[in-house]
């Protein structure tokens, strides 16, 4: 399909000297050089997601942006694998700026929902109707330097997690961390344990989703510069104790799925696991964690800085556009209610584990 300067295609469309100009932009951005806002992400989505699109827009006869989405019933789109991408967005060369419904337009969409649009989308911010913090681990300067500035800040929580990771060692067996674990095996095992937290704590489990488990199956074989599948895994003498799988690019290592074996939480294992990671990252090139967003103790414990991110939705009058606002602004509306009263948000969660419990029972 074409419209103006606009064309719209499936990923695999894209041709070689287009997918070079993504890169080539990407490169060029201010912003860090998340995995997810590579062309390899928005090609596996399309292989999972049947209605995955790419909206290019030519400047001169030349590919000057780019905006990944997927297509819903009566064009309400989102963001390319929104649910579990954790970062979003148009790749654009800096000087163009289309008009964001324009764009819309051309694209045959009545609105484009986003749940962790990138800092620096100045065309998509402006429609964000919340903003989140995702946390990050800065390695920039080395490991040794992570783990002084850890000391300072916190030196009882590094203390007693190096404690812990060398009792695991003397209780269990020799620990040993893997950065790049290429079996297929670790990570089935880790999609268990991660399905049994989600279950544990009366969240959706996101691998009950067949598209999420292909989607992760197929990026744990994705070997990209810019976008390398990568699961890392914390033995203890044979056996996995904590494992995480996520993407990274040459220069940030997006953490997105991490879970470890219940029996042995009494060693932190999923923590030593991080600061293996970050060691092996800063070893790597790699200046960046980002942990994504959501507060949890132990980014709270891990991280030096913190990023926005924006949950919003750009729409076009119409009806496509009521029925997104009808879909998910109440929901939406409903949990920042409970996000902002934490005696609300504790009852809620001790809700929803007891529903859990009861559902296992």
């Amino acid at each position: 399909m074409n419209s103006g300067r606009v064309r719209v295609l499936r990923p695999e469309e894209l041709g070689a000297g287009e997918r070079e100009h993504w890169r080539e932009l990407r490169a060029k951005s201010a912003a860090p050089r998340n995995p997810f806002m590579e062309p390899e992400f928005t090609d596996v989505v399309g292989r999972v997601r049947p209605r995955a699109r790419v909206a290019v827009v030519y400047d001169g006869g030349e590919a000057a942006g780019f905006l990944p989405y997927e297509r819903g019933p009566l064009g309400q789109g989102r963001a390319i694998g929104l649910g579990v991408s954790d970062c979003q967005g148009a790749v654009l060369r800096q000087d163009l700026v289309p008009h964001p419904r324009e764009l819309l337009w051309a694209c045959s969409l009545s609105s484009l929902a986003f749940d962790n649009l990138e800092a620096e989308q100045e065309l998509f911010v402006p429609y964000a109707v919340e903003e989140h913090t995702a946390f990050v681990i800065d390695v920039g300067d080395g490991y040794e330097a992570y783990e002084r500035a850890l000391r300072e800040r916190s030196p009882k929580f590094l203390k007693t997690t190096l404690a812990k990771e060398r009792r695991l060692g003397r209780q269990v067996g020799d620990v040993r961390f893997v950065f790049d674990e290429r079996d297929p095996a670790a990570l089935r095992t880790l999609m268990e344990w991660k399905s049994a937290q989600y279950r544990r704590t009366g969240r959706r489990d996101r691998f009950a989703q067949e598209w999420i488990s292909r989607l992760v199956a197929r990026l744990a074989e994705t070997r990209a510069p810019e976008c390398t599948g990568t699961l890392s895994v914390l033995y203890a003498g044979s056996r996995p104790v904590a494992a995480h799988f996520g993407l990274r690019s040459g220069t940030v290592l997006a953490c997105w799925f991490p879970a470890y074996d219940t029996e042995f939480g009494k060693y932190s294992p999923g923590l030593v696991l991080h600061l293996r990671m970050a060691e092996a990252a800063a070893a790597e090139g790699i200046g960046l964690l980002d942990m994504g967003r959501g507060p949890a103790e132990y980014k709270d414990s891990l991280k030096t800085g913190e990023l926005s991110v924006y949950e919003g939705v750009l729409a076009r009058p119409g009806a496509g556009a009521a029925l997104h606002w009808l879909g998910r602004e109440p929901a939406r509306r409903a949990h920042g209610f409970v996000r902002e009263r934490p005696r609300l948000a504790s009852l809620a969660a001790r809700t929803l584990r007891g529903a859990a419990r009861l559902r296992r029972s």
